[in-house]
């Protein structure tokens, strides 16, 4: 994504996810463009700003809330205060996330990690792990 390409639109994990965003939630304000992040939903809830991610699982939690730190983070820097959650309507579950100074810590690393790989002239060589398998841009790495 550092380089513009996009995963594969038609992996079956990739029309899942957009099939439970779509028919999840319906009632809230969904897919908001906000420069290099979306949002899957975002409100105000008691004067707060909420930016929520909608999840097949909570399988890959860490991850989702990585996402989600990085867009309260960004806000932060652009002057506004929110607060996270995540929603994986399967499990009926509704995780609350915040931007600690430990999740800013986590967030500013990776971001120097990724911009560190993104500048390199060749990628890193390809690792297989267990993502490898669902992975939407799986063709680029093994094809």
């Amino acid at each position: 994504m550092g380089h513009g390409i996009t995963p594969f639109q038609d992996n079956p994990f990739v029309e899942i996810g957009r099939l439970i965003h779509e028919e999840s939630y319906q009632r809230e304000k969904k897919e908001v463009d906000a420069g290099n992040m979306k949002f899957d939903i975002i409100k105000k809830r008691d004067g707060k700003v909420i930016v929520a991610e909608v999840k097949k699982s909570s399988r890959f939690i860490d991850s989702a809330t990585m996402q989600l730190v990085f867009y309260l983070y960004n806000l932060k820097k652009q002057g506004i205060s929110a607060e996270g959650e995540l929603l994986v309507p399967r499990e009926k579950k509704r995780i609350k996330v915040e931007l600690t100074e430990d999740n800013i810590k986590k967030i500013e690393n990776a971001i120097s990690e990724i911009r560190e790989i993104t500048n390199r002239d060749i990628p890193p060589p390809v690792v297989k792990n267990r993502y490898c398998r669902r992975c939407a841009f799986s063709d680029f790495c093994w094809a």
